[in-house]
């Protein structure tokens, strides 16, 4: 009999063991600092940063791991560098907020232009950053979508790149409004001689509207709704940082239970309601939720059938209904999605059709 109690409580032991590992997995510690750190700047309990709200969520996937110390040091020389444009560089622009359109000028210059810099008595040729084609979705690594990876590489993609662009400008004492497309991000400016202008980073070129409704994929009532081409305010920028937080996390931990990711889209869509890729996530992990209950049920998802008798389960008949609402209201906002081989099509178009898109009277405003 004692031996079988003693059996019984390492049984028992372990079980709690491993329960305390689930949770901890569940509930980390880096990610709830994260979001901790992007909602307290979304309530005005911190000081906004959206430098600092990019590296809490790429120190988190990290878990705790990420030199920031070495990438601050990076933006510092890059924000320095800016600076050294804005101080020997005259712009033909002559409106009045020439002041912020010389910082915008010299952001764009360092993500995009080669630049000559004197180096005691030699000259060498600074090298701007480039766009990676290599996993630009980031599915083989998420890590490829990371401003980190953009700074130690020199190489990024139409995530990282506006990301830091928008870092630099902040550092410099301006505002950059981040704004999606499908599968895209991208710059918006308001300056006095043009009004609302565009800044395609992959590309380094100023495109007209024209170029973002060329893809085919941008109805109007996504434009109407504010779900592609709008200007987003600097707090709807770290709902973009509560979407790539929950993402890194799913990465993370794969076989989570989709309580942290919710709570962080559902943050997200509060802040920015139809922010599409958000409320595309809490959809799919409503169905993720969905699919276990029914494994549970030892019922396979592939057959319709099972999908009606997974639901004489109470919880698995809400989520159901909560996610077809969730998948409908997606598509009402008029949100289409874009294969990714177009896609890539459609970016690489701006530089083959660029005489068709860009806006060259900003390009010429942007030289001495």
């Amino acid at each position: 009999m004692k031996k079988y109690l003693q059996t019984k409580t390492t049984l028992l032991l372990m079980l709690l063991w491993l329960c305390c590992g689930m949770v901890k997995a569940q509930s980390n510690q880096f990610y709830d600092d994260a979001y901790q750190t992007i909602d307290n700047m979304v309530n005005d309990k911190q000081k906004y940063s959206f430098k600092d709200a990019v590296f809490s969520v790429e120190n988190a996937y990290f878990q705790g791991k990420l030199d920031t110390v070495q990438l601050n040091n990076q933006v510092r020389f890059l924000t320095r560098f800016a600076k050294a444009i804005i101080a020997n560089r005259e712009l033909t622009y002559k409106q009045s907020d020439k002041d912020k359109v010389s910082k915008y000028a010299a952001v764009y210059s360092i993500m995009c232009q080669s630049l000559p810099i004197a180096v005691k008595d030699t000259v060498v040729q600074y090298k701007p950053f480039n766009y990676d084609f290599k996993d630009v979705f980031g599915h083989n690594d998420i890590t490829n979508l990371f401003v980190s990876k953009l700074l130690m590489t020199k190489e990024g993609n139409c995530n990282s790149m506006p990301y830091l662009y928008k870092i630099l400008a902040e550092e410099l004492g301006v505002d950059a409004n981040l704004a999606l497309a499908p599968n895209h991000v991208y710059i918006k400016h308001q300056i006095k001689s043009d009004g609302w202008y565009n800044t395609e980073l992959t590309s380094g070129i100023f495109p007209q509207d024209s170029w973002l409704m060329a893809s085919g994929y941008i109805h109007l009532d996504a434009i109407k709704n504010g779900v592609f081409m709008k200007a987003l305010s600097n707090k709807e920028s770290l709902a973009l940082c509560l979407f790539d937080l929950a993402q890194a996390y799913n990465r993370n931990f794969p076989d989570n239970d989709g309580g942290f990711v919710l709570k962080a889209v559902n943050r997200a869509i509060e802040i920015y309601p139809n922010f599409a890729k958000a409320l595309i996530l809490r959809a799919e992990t409503h169905k993720a939720q969905f699919e276990k209950l029914m494994d549970k049920q030892n019922l396979s998802s592939t057959n319709p059938e099972n999908i009606k008798k997974a639901q004489q389960d109470p919880k698995a008949k809400e989520i159901m209904e909560l996610m077809t609402k969730e998948y409908t209201h997606i598509y009402e906002l008029g949100y289409r999605q874009m294969p990714e081989e177009m896609y890539l099509d459609w970016l690489v178009s701006l530089k083959t059709e660029r005489e068709k898109y860009e806006n060259k009277k900003l390009l010429n405003n942007f030289t001495k």
